[in-house]
């Protein structure tokens, strides 16, 4: 039996972030082994909606070779620490949920605590240095470029030594992530990639020819003409070009689930030198939706995230510039109609969808740069030979498929668990969503317990049970009781270990730069000479 040939044609449909990320990781991993070429169209445009990030990417960078220095100046990028949600609940009140582990007391966590013994204190204020941080608009380096997280900087120095343990990858916590210009950030990855080897064809496709099997055969090109590989990639946005129109994958919406089926985006104009940056993206509720600001280094990036059932393009437009006041005044509104859900299968025969193409949920916690970094991942854990062996394709759509719908479910409780019902939107949000039977079931004991690790969904989603605690008790859906067994287990422990955080906090607010003279030092801009004592 002739041993099956590898794939050494890999066609990439699509620039933006889905394009050149997969582009730039593949030369990386493979080097010029496989010939990558991506087609990207002259006038089809790209959707930035992917501007803020989920802390795992800063193994995307890591693993191309990528310093902050090296790409954050050209993207305009910010670090975050967390996202900050405003009026999500009844109170119309305001809670962090940062990039950081609750801390551990004789066993129990610091939020099983908090409500134990100060549950009319601030939850995450007191769990939590981030919201601090946050507040103070700091950055999560010190000047001399140490991360304020000493775990993590010691987990960094165990990755340099010769016995380090690949495992810890799956344990550290990442203590931030970033803000960045979609578009510049595309733009970057791109030259990365070109200088590796792969070739960009700017082009449109006319149309998918397939073989006999139903899988691609090659694409006619308008002005190149045909072009042949062996693996085809599709990220060519909410259209699916490949994986839908020419394959007809059928696909699963989440409209029952997640309402929010339009967004308005807009570029705000921003003095960072006089306001600060912060180090969080907001999330704050309005009427029928919510309102995204992600903080770049020259300005704001700001959209309404909305349901098309509950008010008008115009309405939503004359809302969210209402929200902005004066700063919104001058910016031009881009309105997009999303499609929310996944593809039944990412991948099909010889085609992988990767970004909005494969799936997408509402950007509230940033998944969506997540999605394309995990779905590139497990393309090359999965990549396939010429025999294209169905029982690894079943492998990377089950794994894909399982982490959207983990993240849809996590969704959907922001929603869900929310206090708020004071328009017609958000009393829907109680009573007309379809929540899963197995979310149901879990909120039915988070009533009583506060989540673990072994009571959220196993399946790799990106998210830990801090994160549901976090947002539970945010929302207002708290237990109707602390946790019994503390009544038998001395408090000592855990009273120290608020103090302990309370000063690493006063540490922390004392010593750190603040993010814009961080970053205004990495871009060697003036600026930087007014530093004192390490903090502006």
């Amino acid at each position: 039996m002739p041993m099956p040939e590898p794939v050494r044609r890999v066609v990439i449909v699509g620039g933006g972030s889905a394009g050149w990320m997969t582009a730039a990781y593949l030369t990386r991993a493979f080097g010029r082994r496989i010939d990558v070429q991506l087609v990207e169209s002259p006038t089809v445009g790209t959707i930035g909606v992917g501007e803020a990030t989920f802390s795992t990417i800063r193994l995307f960078f890591e693993f191309l070779g990528l310093e902050e220095k090296d790409w954050m100046p050209h993207c305009d990028a910010t670090y975050k620490l967390a996202i900050r949600f405003v009026n999500w609940n009844a109170q119309q009140t305001d809670f962090y949920h940062p990039f950081q582990r609750l801390e551990v007391a004789s066993g129990f966590t610091a939020s099983e605590w908090w409500l134990k013994l100060m549950p009319d204190a601030p939850f995450d204020r007191n769990c939590f240095v981030v919201p601090d941080l946050c507040e103070r608009k700091l950055s999560p380096r010190f000047l001399d470029g140490r991360v304020y997280d000493t775990t993590f900087e010691k987990w960094m120095e165990r990755q340099a030594a010769p016995e380090k343990n690949v495992l810890e990858n799956l344990r550290v916590q990442y203590p931030y992530a970033y803000h960045f210009n979609a578009g510049l950030l595309a733009n970057y990855l791109r030259d990365y990639a070109i200088e590796r080897g792969a070739r960009q064809i700017l082009d449109d496709v006319e149309e998918v020819k397939l073989r006999d099997d139903g899988a691609i055969d090659h694409l006619m090109l308008r002005e190149h003409g045909a072009l042949e590989g062996d693996l085809f990639i599709d990220c060519t946005g909410f259209r699916g070009l490949l994986i839908n129109r020419a394959l007809g994958e059928p696909f699963v919406s989440f409209a029952e689930s997640l309402p929010c089926d339009r967004a308005i985006a807009m570029q705000i104009p921003r003095d960072t030198a006089r306001d600060g940056i912060n180090p969080y993206t907001t999330s704050t509720a309005l009427s029928s939706g919510w309102v995204w600001n992600i903080p770049l280094y020259r300005r704001d990036g700001t959209g309404y995230v909305y349901s098309s059932a509950f008010t008008s393009p115009e309405d939503a437009e004359r809302e969210f510039r209402q929200h902005l006041g004066p700063a919104g005044d001058d910016a031009k509104a881009l309105h997009i109609t999303m499609r929310i859900g996944r593809n039944e299968r990412s991948w099909v025969r010889n085609c992988v969808a990767i970004g909005l193409s494969s799936g997408f949920v509402e950007p509230l916690e940033s998944t969506g740069i997540f999605f394309i970094q995990h779905a590139i991942e497990q393309l090359v854990t999965h990549f396939p030979n010429s025999t294209f062996n169905e029982r690894v394709i079943t492998a990377y759509n089950t794994a894909v498929a399982q982490c959207i719908d983990g993240v849809r479910d996590f969704l959907t409780l922001h929603y869900f668990a929310s206090s708020r019902a004071d328009t017609p939107f958000w009393r829907a949000t109680k009573t007309e969503i379809k929540v899963s039977d197995a979310l149901r079931q879990r909120l039915e004991l988070w009533k009583i317990k506060s989540p673990t690790n072994r009571t959220i969904p196993t399946a790799f989603h990106g998210f830990e049970a801090y994160s549901y605690s976090v947002m539970l008790l945010g929302l207002g859906y708290r237990p109707v009781h602390s946790n019994p067994a503390l009544d038998h287990v001395d408090p000592s422990d855990a009273e120290r270990m608020f103090v302990k955080l309370r000063s690493r906090t006063k540490e922390l607010v004392s010593t750190l730069p603040s993010q814009f003279d961080y970053l205004t030092q990495m871009h060697g801009r003036v600026g930087a000479e007014t530093l004192v004592g390490g903090s502006r």
